[in-house]
């Protein structure tokens, strides 16, 4: 994602279970499910969807004051 933004996602790694929820989510096709990590591409508007569709509530908005 793009570094200028001010708000950003965030992906608890620990209670992700890699069910790929957020990527069949996301109407931008901005997710990658990677073996051990979730990317967001620039294409990511921060839309939240991904974080509603996620079932153990590992992803989160992280706002920069």
């Amino acid at each position: 994602m793009d570094k200028d933004r001010l708000d950003e996602l965030e992906v608890d790694i620990d209670r992700c279970m890699h069910c790929g929820a957020c990527v069949g989510s996301c109407p931008r096709n901005a997710i990658t499910l990677r073996e051990v990590l979730i990317e967001f591409n620039d294409d990511c508007n921060l839309c939240k969807r991904c974080i509603k569709a996620c079932p153990v509530g590992a992803i989160s908005l992280v706002e920069d004051d």
